[in-house]
């Protein structure tokens, strides 16, 4: 007997490399399905569109001047980005003028050379920007030919809803180009 374990072929080495391998790809197959679904929920909100389109409701017409001079007012909005969702937090702010008895204009404040904060001198009846000293006129045109401003301030669609409530369609615009592209 001891002779007969002793003559007796070793195993063949393919056997074991089959076996092996097919241990591999059966572990692989099994801890990938898992990874790659839950890889597929984490990042599904980066899919998703942001939904912060709608109309805002600003300010009311009785807020503002009649006379045309605009007034400043925070846009304040529900947020959601890719996965958070944040009710009722500032997302920008607005210039808003009156034209006429029903109608108003909207501008964005951030000025569209740099991203800066744009004020309204009165004394000057124009909007100016501190951080290159960008002028726009009342109507938000480029008001001095040398400004650096790629375009004129950026207007925003506007509602006015229930005979008193101005609502602004709230967007950003990529700054330091001269096409008005949502950012």
């Amino acid at each position: 007997m001891d002779m007969e374990t002793r003559d007796a072929p070793p195993q063949p080495a393919r056997r074991n490399f089959l076996k092996k391998a097919s241990a591999v790809l059966i572990g692989a197959v099994t801890g990938l399905v898992p990874a790659i679904s839950g890889l597929i929920v984490f990042l599904d909100p980066l899919r998703r569109k942001s939904q912060d389109n709608d109309a805002v409701l600003v300010a009311s017409l009785s807020s503002l001047p009649e006379d045309g001079v605009p007034r400043k007012f925070s846009v304040v909005a529900d947020h959601t980005d890719a996965w958070n969702r944040m009710p009722r937090v500032p997302v920008g702010a607005v210039y808003l003028r009156r034209l006429g008895d029903k109608q108003v204009q909207a501008f964005n404040v951030i000025c569209p050379h740099a991203g800066c904060f744009v004020d309204y001198v009165p004394a000057r009846k124009s909007y100016h920007c501190p951080c290159h000293n960008s002028s726009f006129a009342a109507d938000g045109r480029i008001a001095d030919p040398k400004s650096p401003s790629p375009r004129g301030l950026d207007e925003l669609p506007i509602e006015i809803r229930n005979e008193n409530e101005i609502w602004v369609r709230f967007q950003n615009f990529r700054a330091g180009v001269k096409e008005k592209i949502p950012a």
